[in-house]
């Protein structure tokens, strides 16, 4: 299903330099030779280890092209640069890998300051993941069903205390709140989690969306579990669909531990039941308020489709698209010319603490067959269009 919508380049790029397009391609030119990221990886990495001073090399080459800058202020040329063009960003603090009741707090109030500092409504969702506040294990243990200890029910409390904060102010300041998505095993405390929320913040908007993985085996499942549980209830089911990120880590687990992997067998798959998932709830769309997060051209065409099949306001804010910044700005800005509500995730941190995330762009990029190649065609289709 090619969609020409997606061919413009001289929409997709009207905002980046010559500059800018050649450092993109070069970019992109090196993840494409995936033993190239695997030796750029370890050299990286060993420079760290060893102090050298690389971080003016980082913060111009691949933090530039992925990532809104330092902190939130840094964050603001690109902000409006986005916001020129009618797309709004997703500011996403995304140092990775703290674990303690201090780093878990300090989330929250990151969090809630960047809901305070949407007054001009350039930024109408903030993001969390929901191991950035609260413990992994304690997780598990309530996904499992497990009894907790008077200690980690105390805990519990805090975690479930600091998800009502951040809705809260959401709600208050009219922002909307994506959960990250986690691995299957901690998932389903996570889940409950949402369909509380869901009472408590959604009756009169999506507040809340919980976010659905669809290489998840049983995810078509769970979106009409919450059809079914909600559909009597004046609530907005928020969705956010994306494909998923935890792949090998499932595998690896499922086979070492000997139960049926809950991911699907192959991307073919996967992309149907994203596909599946997506149908479903524009059918159901009264209920649901859906957030499209793919670089996939053919599921954002057949959500364009669904999007006029059942005749939607691309403007009541139903229905969202969301890429990465960085990446597939031929999807992005080409939607948003075209009328629809389209919201950039933009990674922000420290240089050296978003490196964790920057090595991750790097190889997803470079396993995502087909992604690669086509951010390149699309630099050298503008890049020839300039120079003519």
């Amino acid at each position: 299903m090619q969609n020409k919508l997606f061919d413009n380049t001289e929409i997709a790029f009207k905002n980046k330099s010559l500059f800018d397009l050649l450092r993109a391609y070069f970019i992109f030119k090196i993840i494409s030779f995936p033993r190239l990221v695997s030796i750029s990886k370890s050299i990286l990495l060993l420079f760290l280890k060893i102090r050298l001073p690389i971080k003016f090399l980082i913060k111009h080459s691949i933090f530039k092209q992925f990532c809104g800058g330092e902190n939130e202020d840094d964050c603001k040329v690109t902000i409006d640069n986005l916001m020129s063009s009618n797309i709004y960003s997703i500011l996403d603090y995304s140092v990775e890998g703290l674990v303690s009741n201090e780093s878990f707090d300090n989330t929250v109030s990151r969090t809630l300051n960047l809901i305070k500092l949407n007054t001009s409504n350039n930024f109408p969702f903030i993001v969390f993941k929901p191991t950035a506040i609260g413990e992994f294990k304690l997780y598990e243990k309530v996904s499992l069903k497990m009894k907790l200890s008077e200690k980690e029910v105390v805990e519990w409390n805090i975690v479930l205390n600091r998800y009502n904060l951040i809705c809260d102010s959401a709600s208050r300041n009219n922002v909307s709140v994506l959960i990250d998505a986690e691995e299957t095993w901690i998932q389903a405390s996570v889940d409950e989690i949402y369909e509380n929320l869901v009472v408590k913040y959604n009756s009169d908007r999506a507040t809340v969306y919980n976010t659905v993985q669809a290489y998840r085996v049983d995810r078509l499942d769970y979106i009409k579990h919450l059809q079914k549980k909600f559909d009597s209830n004046s609530v907005n089911i928020g969705i956010k669909l994306v494909r998923g990120a935890y792949m090998e880590k499932e595998r690896e687990r499922s086979n070492k531990l000997n139960y049926p992997s809950p991911i699907h067998n192959s991307k073919n798959e996967t992309d149907t039941c994203f596909n599946t998932c997506m149908n479903y709830m524009f059918e159901n769309i009264d209920l649901f308020s859906i957030f499209i997060g793919t670089h996939n051209e053919d599921s954002n065409a057949l959500a364009i489709n669904n999007i006029k099949k059942h005749n939607l306001n691309i403007n009541d804010g139903k229905v969202w698209f969301s890429q990465l910044y960085g990446m597939s700005d031929h999807i992005s800005y080409n939607l948003s010319f075209n009328g629809y509500k389209v919201a950039k995730y933009l990674p922000f941190g420290p240089v050296k603490d978003v490196i964790p995330y920057l090595l991750r762009r790097a190889d997803e990029n470079t396993s995502i067959e087909g992604q690669t190649s086509r951010e390149l065609s699309l630099f050298s289709k503008e890049l020839n269009r300039r120079r003519i």
